[in-house]
This record gives structure tokens, sequence and C-alpha cells, in this order.
């Protein structure tokens, strides 16, 4: 028997990760591993007393935009706090691969976080992040949008053959620098110009080097179910394994659709199809104003969208777009029901920091003026996308998907503290609260779903989803990122109000063996890695 682990975790209720009924024991770790699970004979240098805990491995946010910040304060708060280890980048755009052109433009539309983008391929990316100094593991798909802008700009075309095999070049690339897929966010501009056969090209060739493919999908509100049937025939076509982000039912005559986005995805999953989707626990959601307008006022780039709404037959036939049942684009303004269902959260313009927290109703009440020409003179007036936070989703339904066998969660924001540069903007409460509001409200407030599915779903599921290097459990020889809460407590805290409120009741994070989060306190560890898809370790 070893005389001594480096850390022994005593007493805690073990869920772990593969969704089996939790055993009381104890978890040895050495280095960045787990030695062993059970009856821990051996002392601890470091002892974690876990009675009355549940020790579970770290969470995985599949859809994390800590991106910047992480660059700006690598401690990772808001998500350590409820016990997430790995943060997992790329919804449709990633930090790389980005030319000279790209790297102009998104310096001039950075906010208030500012950095110098210093690399070009999205593994240069991760690792300047991960250089610097970060708590939490990262790891990215390759944005399909990002693919696109390197070769095609912001055009609304589609790609010569030449242009694509370039493209393919670009994702094979990335995914040989370990990449975990291809990403696409096809309701926003430029990627919304992309086509069904577009998608399954850059897909095959993630798939090819065992990726997976994930989209914020076409739809999510009045073409949602074919939008579904586009993941479906993405991931059939390229023969690769596909993810639905966040999913959802946008605008009240949507709502009913849940039971047909099941049966399709049930469907597909039957038929030998690897089709899951993850999720976060709230009605509202976030994205920018600018995402209001029709896609044909973006093309270009955010310059030409700027010119655009100074020019008056440009700005009505926005407005009328605004107006309109979205046939064929997401409108979410319609989604939104009412100017009062978009909270505006983020500015650029100290001028107009004021309005954080305002409805776009109140504000156009203020200025006396139709919500959607305010809404096109507040992005005018802030040179940027104007961040919102917009009710669309239903409660029932959020029940109902917490419980799905194939869904996992993910935040869909940066991971922050209520301090320094994060308290110069309203960010949604998702940002602290998306996993604790699922284990505290959904869990065990409300019963959606057994707790030790849910631990599977934010662990190994995952895992096994992104083909992660012995992650995502706890087992002997899988590195050691483990969370220890309570599952009577753990509670979020933020709300659309107050949004800047830690969730409690996790006690203790490890995220590599090294003591990140210790009777609920950052230790100020930033032991975090660069996790690689499958191409990187296999090749």
């Amino acid at each position: 028997m070893r005389e001594a682990h480096d850390v022994v975790i005593r007493g805690g209720a073990i869920y772990d990760g593969s969704g089996g009924a939790p055993f009381t024991g104890d978890v040895a770790i050495d280095g960045d591993r787990v030695a062993e699970l059970g009856r821990v004979g051996a002392r601890g240098h470091t002892e974690i007393d876990a009675r009355g805990l549940a020790v579970a491995p770290g969470f995985i946010n599949m859809l994390s935009w800590a991106t910047t910040s992480l660059i700006a304060d690598g401690r990772s708060q808001s998500d350590i706090r409820q016990g997430v280890t790995l943060e997992v980048f790329g919804e449709g755009w990633s930090l790389g691969p980005v030319n000279e052109t790209m790297r102009r433009e998104q310096t001039e539309q950075q906010g208030d976080i500012k950095y110098d983008i210093t690399w070009t391929t999205l593994a240069e990316a991760l690792d300047t992040i991960a250089a610097g100094g970060i708590s939490s593991n990262i790891a990215s798909f390759v944005g399909a949008a990002t693919v696109r802008i390197h070769e095609l700009g912001h055009d609304d075309r589609r790609p010569t053959p030449e242009e694509l095999g370039r493209m393919r070049a670009l994702v094979d690339a990335a995914m040989r620098d370990g990449a975990l897929g291809l990403g696409s966010a096809l309701i926003y501009s430029p990627a919304t110009y992309a086509d069904t056969d577009e998608l399954v090209a850059l897909a095959e060739t993630a798939g090819r080097h065992g990726g997976m493919y994930i989209s914020h999908m076409r739809s999510e509100g009045n073409r949602l179910v074919e939008a579904v049937d586009e993941v479906i025939e993405i991931a059939r076509r390229a023969r690769l394994p596909a993810e639905i982000y966040h999913l959802k039912q946008a605008g009240r005559s949507n709502w009913n659709k849940l039971d047909a986005v099941i049966d399709h995805v049930d469907r597909a999953r039957a038929s030998g199809l690897a089709v899951t989707a993850d999720m976060y626990p709230y009605e509202a959601g976030a994205t920018g104003l600018s995402s209001c307008f029709p896609p044909w006022a973006h093309e270009g780039g955010l310059r030409a969208t700027l010119a655009r709404l100074r020019e008056a037959a440009q700005r009505a036939r926005i407005r009328e777009d605004m107006a309109r049942p979205g046939t064929d684009w997401e409108n979410l303004y319609e989604a939104a029901g009412t100017p009062e269902g978009i909270v505006l959260v983020s500015f650029k313009n100290e001028r107009l920091k004021p309005l954080t927290g305002q409805t776009l109703g109140e504000v156009a009440r203020q200025r006396r003026a139709d919500p959607r020409d305010v809404a096109m003179d507040l992005v005018l007036e802030d040179e940027s996308r104007v961040g919102m936070v917009i009710f669309m989703a239903s409660a029932e339904n959020l029940r109902r998907e917490v419980a799905l066998p194939w869904m996992s969660f993910g935040s869909d924001a940066g991971s922050i503290a209520p301090e320094g540069v994060f308290l110069l903007s309203q960010p949604h409460p998702r940002s602290y609260g998306t996993f604790a509001r699922v284990l505290g409200r959904f869990v065990r407030g409300e019963r959606a779903a057994s707790l030790e599915d849910v631990v599977r779903r934010m662990t190994g599921f995952p895992a096994k989803n992104l083909k992660l290097d012995r992650r995502g459990l706890l087992q002997a020889g899988f590195y050691a990122d483990v969370v220890a809460f309570d599952p009577a407590t753990i509670s979020d805290h933020a709300t659309y109000a107050e949004p800047h409120r830690y969730a409690t009741g996790v006690a203790h994070v490890l995220v590599n063996g090294a003591h990140v989060l210790r009777d609920g306190e950052h230790t100020g560890a930033r032991p975090g890695r660069v996790l690689f898809g499958p191409a990187r370790r296999n090749g």
C-alpha cells in the first residue's frame, strides 16, 4: 500500500460520471491523475473531508464564450464556483484561423476587454490564453463562419470550388492542431449565407479526423423542425456525430414544437446517427441587438451595416422586415413578442452605458420613437452589435429538456467575476448560474431528472461525445478534474436585474489535480490546460 497520496477526498457520495448509482467512498489523487477510488487506506498530504457532499468529475461547459473573459481574468471565477473545469469554445466563430483583415476587424470591434491578436491559427490562440494562466481547461471547435470569412469575407455568395478547397484545408489544419470538430451558428451573418452543401463539405473534413459537427441551427423558431432536419442531414451525409447548440423553441407560437424535435432526434438516433443537444436553463437568451436585422443588412460586415443604417431607404426596408414574420430568416425582434422582452445589457460607447439594464421599449418611450428605429440608432451610435437579453422560451419546455437522455449543458456565456472590467456591462445570469440552476432548481427543486443522470450529462457523456482523452469520469488513471458540492444547498443567485452574483453550494474544485476552489473560495491556482481533439492526439 502506498504510504501517502497527494490528495485524498474522504467520505463523499461518489457520482463517477457514468450515470450509475452513487456510492460512499474516497478518491485518491497523485499528480494530475486519479489514483484510486473506494476505501483509501493511505493518507493524503492534503485531506479533504467530503462527508455530506457529492463528489463528481468536473463539469463540462459545452458552449462557453469565456475566450475574452479568460484573457481578462484567468481565474474563471463564475464557472469554477459552479464546478466547471472545462470551457468549450467555437459556436460558429473561433479564435483562429485569422488573416490580417480579420485581425483588424476583430480589434476594431472589441468591447470593454482589449487584447492583442498575436496569433494566426486556432491552436496558437488557445496556447496564448493558457500561457496567461487559467484555472479551467479549454478546448475549441473550429468555426465554419471563421473559415468562410477567411476566404470570402462577408459576401453573400457561394464559394468557388477553389475557395471551398481552401476552406476545407483550413478545417483540416485546425483539426490536426487539436480542434474538436466544426461549429456553426447559422442565424448570424455571414454564417447564414452558407448552404447545406457547404456545411457538409466542411463537416466531412472534420469527420475524417474524428471530429463532430455542432450547430446553432438555422432556426430556433418558425423553421425549428426544418433546422433540426438540416443538422441530421449534415450528420448523415458527412458521416459524423452532430450536436444542437442550446436547444430551445423561440417565440410562444413555437413552444408546441418540442414534441416534433424530440421525435426527429430520437428517430435519427435510432437509425444509428449520434445526434445530441445541449441547453441552458433560462427562458431568455442573449445575443446582439443587431441580430434583429435581416441577413441582407449584414452583408459586407459591420461597417457596411452601419452605412445602411445611415441611409433612409435602407432603414425603411430594415424596419419593414423587422415587422414581418421571418419566413426565410430568424426574426428575433418578432420572437421577443414585444420590445419589453429585449433588455439592453452591453455597450461600447460610454454615453450609452447608462441605458444598460433598460428594455428596448423603455428607451423607445424615452426617445419617443419606434422601437425598431431605436434598435437601429443604438447599433449606429455604439458602432457595435449592442448586447441584449431576449425573452422567448418556455419554462415548461426547459423542464422537459433537462430530462432528455441526450442533453448536456452549456452557459453560452463568459466566466466572469463581480469586479473590474466585468462590471462595465450587465451579463445574462447564465454567466453565474447555469450549472447550479440545473442542479438546484431542476434536479433538487423540481425533480425533473435524477442527480446521477444529470451528473452523467455534465461529465462523462459530453467527454465521450467530444472524444476527450481520459476526462469526464472518476476512474483510476483519468485526469483529476473533480468537484465536491452539496446537493441539498447548491443554488444560483444571479437574476436578470442583479446578475453579478456567484452561485453557492460548491465546496471544492480540483483541476488536473490542483486545488482551485477550497471551502468555496478560489485559491488562485491556475492549472488549466488546452485539451485536444483526437486528430492531434493520434497524429
